[in-house]
């Protein structure tokens, strides 16, 4: 009897063993399968600032919500809030669709205030975007963007008609290109009414020519009409032309007439 007892009882115990190490490898191999998620919820718990790898325009960066969420109000801290419906890429990190290369400043900017040094304007785009207001305003205050926002453009808004001029001019330009390695528009340039009344006849002699002239101005501003001449220059340039200009002489025209007529090459290949 006492065999056969003790047979039971090694057999339920072996029987017990045999479900003991069933579960203990069950729950081992699970804790095996739990991986933690490359990118952190953005709510994240109160007061942590948990780390987030963010992919910005396929440049990828590691920072914490704290840091983006360092400036309440903007745009970039809403993308981490909450309430935001993030957009997660194949590798579980943030996807922010913006151009990558310009973000690394707007971080060092929220991680310890240091301002760009190369890529203003790009930088300063990007920061009018994400809505941080106070590196807006700094960069404003750089010498590139003041130069071009106070001094130029606040000049270019005073030349009546200059960007419809400016697109007037691409449009001449291509249309005059076929079969051409380059394409010439010639434009008038008159600072002053003094100087738009003396240049009328020869603008007369033109149109009856049925040649096409762009004029810019009168103004009231001081820069003159070298001044003019390289802001519509930079300004074609920028879109990605290769444009020059030189003065223009017409056999019609008084030898004084060439300080104000000019025409702009653009050169296709």
């Amino acid at each position: 009897m006492w065999r056969a007892w003790a047979g039971r009882v090694s057999g339920d115990g072996l029987h017990s063993a045999s479900c003991l190490w069933d579960q203990t490898m069950n729950l081992t191999a699970a804790s095996r399968s739990v991986r933690p998620a490359r990118a952190v919820s953005p709510a994240g718990p109160p007061g942590l600032s948990p780390v987030v790898e963010l992919n910005v325009g396929g440049e990828f960066y590691t920072t914490t919500v704290g840091t983006l969420r360092k400036l309440p109000g903007s745009k970039l801290a809403e993308m981490f809030s909450s309430s935001a419906k993030a957009c997660i890429d194949a590798e579980g990190r943030f996807f922010i669709d913006r151009p990558g290369t310009y973000f690394g400043p707007i971080l060092d900017y929220l991680r310890s205030g240091q301002l760009p040094t190369q890529h203003i304007f790009e930088v300063y785009r990007e920061a009018q975007f994400y809505e941080i207001k106070p590196l807006v305003k700094l960069l404003e205050d750089t010498p590139q963007i003041f130069g071009e926002q106070v001094a130029r453009k606040q000049f270019l808004l005073r030349v009546p008609g200059y960007s419809e001029n400016l697109e007037l001019m691409v449009r001449l330009a291509r249309a005059e290109a076929v079969a051409a390695r380059s394409s010439g528009v010639l434009v008038c340039v008159v600072p002053t009414e003094e100087n738009a009344a003396f240049c009328a006849d020869a603008l007369r002699v033109l149109e009856a020519d049925k040649r096409s002239v762009i004029k810019f101005g009168p103004w009231k501003a001081a820069p003159d009409v070298k001044d003019l001449l390289d802001c519509v220059k930079m300004d074609i340039m920028a879109q990605g032309y290769q444009v020059d200009y030189k003065s223009h002489n017409e056999k019609a025209f008084s030898f004084a007439h060439s300080d104000y007529f000019y025409t702009f090459l653009f050169t296709w290949w």
